[in-house]
């Protein structure tokens, strides 16, 4: 081939190859610090093969977004209250016009802090949950505790509306549950655990041994863990698995049904939100299981299973992450 061709040629191939290389290593979109970019996807949303309320696992279509690589923690929630002398749901008097039969000594601030029972003794369902006058975010398990050591661990004792009064200081906002499970997979396909299929004490800060009476924290914990105490899955998010439960925007009703091939599908109407446990009243989705789901209780440390909670409700177990849109980079 003649110089002048050869030279003609290459600089027409070198027109033609640049724009389309350009247009192939376009930046990913940019996520505030602290959050990981999820490109979204469509994915079985949901389990068949474990509890009623998962079912059924149909295809959903979620779109990219930002999430908190880790849960908030003690010191991220202290900075929004001293920014805007926030107050707590667990901080504020029991409302009258919500709970007009309690008397006004029942109507203290406080909120639900976990207690092993003692070995031996008769363990009735739920009997390990004690209402604690005097506990919230700054006391997690009650008035006597406080948050020395605790400042990388997730806040507790937050309800609904404070995890919410949040998002809202921070610019952000819950996930989906749909985002929420999405994320949690970390890009794996239908497996039972965010790393795969198979159970393991040294991935997730649950609890070994037989709940509620003994503990042999096999993991390293007895109650939360700080954030990041444990291998982040696919998309590099920490701890959606166990810890402390998370809230997210859905509210709840048993099952996935009318979500199939739906597009960023959410239960948004509060009147649609059942549990058949508690007729009629009204509870959100929260998700990942926490430090205190065992394997003979609970074992809900699964991407796609789920529990239902009042808004106005805070336990010494319950915390959140957020999310939120991306800036195009």
């Amino acid at each position: 081939m003649p110089w002048r061709l050869l030279a003609t040629t290459l600089l027409i191939l070198g027109l033609l190859i640049q724009p389309l290389e350009a247009n192939a290593v376009q930046a990913p979109p940019s996520c505030q610090a602290g959050m990981e970019w999820i490109p979204g996807g469509t994915f079985r949303m949901g389990s068949d093969d474990h509890y009623p309320d998962e079912l059924s696992a149909d295809a959903v279509t979620v779109e990219g977004f930002c999430i908190d690589r880790h849960e908030v923690t003690n010191a991220e929630f202290d900075a929004f209250v001293k920014a805007t002398g926030y107050v707590t749901v667990a901080e504020r008097p029991i409302p009258k016009d919500q709970y007009p039969d309690l008397a006004d000594d029942q109507r203290a601030p406080g909120a639900l802090v976990f207690e092993s029972p003692a070995p031996g003794s008769e363990v009735a369902y739920l009997s390990w949950w004690h209402w604690t006058p005097g506990a919230n975010w700054r006391h997690p398990q009650g008035p006597e505790s406080d948050l020395e050591g605790l400042a990388n661990h997730p806040v507790v004792q937050v309800a609904f509306r404070d995890a919410e009064a949040y998002a809202a200081w921070a610019g952000k906002e819950l996930p989906t549950e749909a985002q929420w499970e999405f994320a949690a997979r970390g890009g794996l396909t239908d497996q039972i655990f965010s790393w795969g299929k198979t159970y393991s004490a040294k991935k997730a800060n649950t609890w070994q041994g037989e709940f509620p009476i003994h503990n042999k924290e096999k993991d390293g914990y007895f109650g939360t863990a700080p954030v990041g105490s444990f291998p982040p899955n696919g998309y590099g998010l920490q701890d959606m698995t166990g810890n402390v439960w998370e809230w997210t925007q859905d509210w709840y009703r048993p099952g996935h049904q009318g979500m199939a091939d739906h597009v960023n599908p959410a239960v948004t109407e509060q009147e649609l939100s059942f549990d058949p446990r508690e007729p009629g009243i009204a509870k959100h989705v929260i998700k990942g299981g926490s430090f205190l789901c065992a394997k003979n209780y609970c074992s809900r440390y699964r991407p796609a299973a789920r529990e239902a909670l009042e808004p106005d409700t805070s336990t010494s177990h319950i915390g959140f992450r957020l999310v939120t849109s991306p800036t195009e980079g």
